[in-house]
C-alpha cells in the first residue's frame, strides 16, 4: 500500500564562493616622529634655561640692591647662606704645656713571692681566703708537725746521753791530772783522756744541731706571709701531701702597694731624661689605660735599665706608684707619659685647627671683617689636643678649626665657637617688603662680641641683611653677620 511520506523541501544549492583575493596593505608613510621628539626636547631645555635665568636675574637684582645699600652683598648677587660657609673657630691662648715622652708599658709588682713547702708532710689547714690582702708575718698554711716533733724528742734524748758521757770523761780527765802530778799514771794516759773529752764534746754539738734542725722543721710546718700583698688563687687543697722538692708552689703573693710600671722609650729620647736625672730632678710619670683615654695613677721615675735593646732601639724605665686606690693591677697594659719639662707662658692652639701639607704648616686666620687669610705657623710641642705655636700667631687670634675644606684666601665666613657662641653679634631679623629688605630688624654684626650694636634702620638693612620677599633667604651676614 502506498503511503505518502512527506519530504522536506530541498533548498537550492548556493552558488560556489568566489576565491578571495588578499588586498595589499596600503604603503606606509615614512614617519617623522623622532624629529618632533627632538624638537620638543630642545624647546623644553631652552624654556628651562630662560626661565631659570630670569628667576636668577630677579633675585640677583633684589639682593644686589640690598647688598649695595648695606655695603656687603654676595659677589654673585646671591647673599644667601650658600655663599657664606659656616665654620667653627677656636682662639689661641697663652698657657703652659709639658714636654711629654709617651711609652707603652705594663704594670709590674715590686715583689712577687711563690710560697713553697720547705718540709714534707700533709697539708693540714689553710688559714687564708683567696684574694685576701695579708700582712707580713700572717699565718697562711699549716703542715702536719708531728713527725718533726718526734725527731726533736729523739735528738733531745741523744743529747742527754752524750752529755752524760762527756761529763764523765771530764771527771776522769781531772783525776788523771792529779795522778800525773803524783807520778801515779803515765802522761800518755792523760793525753788520751783529753782527746776523749774533745770527742764527746763534738758528739754533744752534733746532738744540739739535730735538735735545732728538728725545731726548724717544726717552724717550717707553719708557713707565714713573707711580704704584704694580695693572695692569688689556691694551688693546693688541704689533705694533700706536699714535698719540699715540688716544682709548683702552694700560693702566690703579689705586692700591690706600692707597685711599678715598666715602660720603654726610644733611645733618641734618652739624653733629655738622663740630663734631668743627673741634675737630681724628680720626673713625674702618669699612667693611662690601654686606650690612652683615662688617667689611672701618678707616680715618679725611679730608675732606668743599664742597656739599650738593640733589636728595638729602646730603653726600659721603671716608675713607682703608691696605688692606694688599687687602680693599677699586675700585668695590666698601660701608656706611660713621662713629663720631662714644662713650658710656661707660650701660645697654645687646638691641634685640629692646624693644617699641614708636604712642605708647610698653616692655619686659616679669621680677620675682623669675617674673612679668612692663610697664616704660616711653626709648631713646637704637642700634648693631647693642644699644640705650642712658636711663631705665626698671637694670643686671642681666631683660627678656623672645622670647615676648612670650603675656604680660600679672602673667603667670607659665618663663624662660631665650638660651644655654639657666635663670633660676632646677633642674627638678622625678618624684613618687610621692599628694596633691600625694608623694615629689617637685623642688627649690624661683625663687631667684637659684647660691643654695642646700632639700632636697625627701618628703611634699609645696614648689612644688606634684610629678609624681605625680594630674597627669601636674604643676605644672612653678607659675609659679616653671625648666626
Amino acid at each position: 500500500m502506498n503511503q505518502n511520506v512527506p519530504t522536506a523541501p530541498v533548498e537550492p544549492a548556493a552558488p560556489p564562493a568566489s576565491p578571495r583575493v588578499p588586498h595589499a596593505p596600503p604603503p606606509r608613510r615614512k614617519g617623522h616622529g623622532w624629529v618632533w621628539l627632538l624638537l620638543l626636547a630642545i624647546a623644553a631645555v631652552a624654556g628651562y634655561y630662560f626661565y631659570t635665568k630670569s628667576v636668577n636675574s630677579g633675585k640677583g637684582g633684589d639682593n644686589g640692591q640690598t647688598a649695595e645699600e648695606g655695603g656687603k652683598g654676595g659677589k654673585k648677587g646671591r647673599g644667601g647662606r650658600g655663599g657664606v660657609p659656616p665654620v667653627v673657630v677656636t682662639r689661641a691662648l697663652r698657657g703652659n704645656i709639658g714636654v711629654v715622652f709617651t711609652g707603652l708599658g705594663s704594670v709590674w709588682p715590686i715583689y712577687t713571692v711563690t710560697i713553697k713547702a720547705r718540709v714534707d708532710g700533709q697539708l693540714m689547714d689553710i688559714l687564708y681566703k683567696e684574694g685576701d690582702i695579708v700582712q707580713k708575718g700572717a699565718p697562711l698554711i699549716k703542715i702536719d708537725p708531728r713527725p718533726y716533733e718526734v725527731q726533736l724528742e729523739q735528738a733531745q734524748g741523744q743529747l742527754a746521753r752524750d752529755q752524760a758521757i762527756l761529763d764523765n770523761a771530764r771527771v776522769d780527765e781531772k783525776r788523771y791530772e792529779t795522778l800525773l802530778a803524783q807520778n801515779a799514771v803515765p802522761e800518755q794516759q792523760l793525753t788520751q783522756q783529753k782527746a776523749l773529752v774533745q770527742q764527746y764534746e763534738g758528739v754533744v754539738k752534733a746532738d744540739q744541731g739535730q735538735i735545732a734542725s728538728a725545731q726548724l722543721n717544726i717552724t717550717y710546718t707553719n708557713i707565714t706571709a713573707p711580704i704584704t700583698g694580695r693572695i692569688g688563687l689556691r694551688l693546693v687543697d688541704p689533705g694533700n701531701i706536699v714535698h719540699a722538692s715540688d716544682q709548683n708552689g702552694l700560693l702566690v703573693i703579689t705586692q700591690l702597694q706600692p707597685i711599678s710600671v715598666i715602660f720603654t722609650l726610644a733611645e733618641t729620647q734618652l739624653p733629655a731624661v738622663m740630663d734631668k736625672l743627673r741634675a737630681h730632678q724628680t720626673l713625674r710619670v702618669d699612667a693611662y689605660d690601654a686606650n690612652n683615654s683615662k688617667k689611672l695613677a701618678t707616680g715618679i721615675l725611679t730608675t732606668i735599665d743599664n742597656q739599650i735593646d738593640q733589636t728595638t732601639g729602646s730603653l726600659r724605665l721603671r716608675a713607682e706608684f703608691d696605688n692606694r686606690d688599687g687602680a693599677l693591677f699586675p700585668n695590666e697594659m698601660v701608656n706611660a707619659r713621662l713629663l720631662v719639662e714644662e713650658k710656661r707662658n707660650v701660645v697654645l692652639l687646638n691641634t685640629p685647627a692646624i693644617q699641614r701639607t708636604s712642605n708647610s704648616t698653616y692655619v686659616f686666620l679669621v680677620k675682623p671683617d669675617n674673612t679668612v687669610t692663610v697664616r704660616q705657623i711653626t709648631v713646637g710641642t704637642s700634648e693631647g689636643d693642644e699644640s705650642e705655636i712658636t711663631s705665626g700667631l698671637e694670643p686671642n687670634d681666631i683660627v678656623v678649626m672645622t670647615g676648612v675644606d670650603k675656604l680660600n684666601e679672602g673667603t667670607h665666613v659665618t663663624a662660631q665657637f665650638e660651644n655654639g657662641q657666635s663670633l660676632g653679634g646677633g642674627r638678622g631679623g625678618r624684613g618687610g617688603r621692599g628694596a633691600g629688605g625694608q623694615g629689617a630688624q637685623g642688627t649690624q654684626t661683625g663687631a667684637p662680641a659684647g660691643a654695642a650694636q646700632p639700632a636697625g634702620n627701618p628703611n634699609a638693612a645696614p648689612n644688606g641683611n634684610g629678609r624681605g620677599r625680594g630674597g627669601r633667604r636674604g643676605n644672612r651676614g653678607g659675609g659679616s653677620n653671625q648666626q
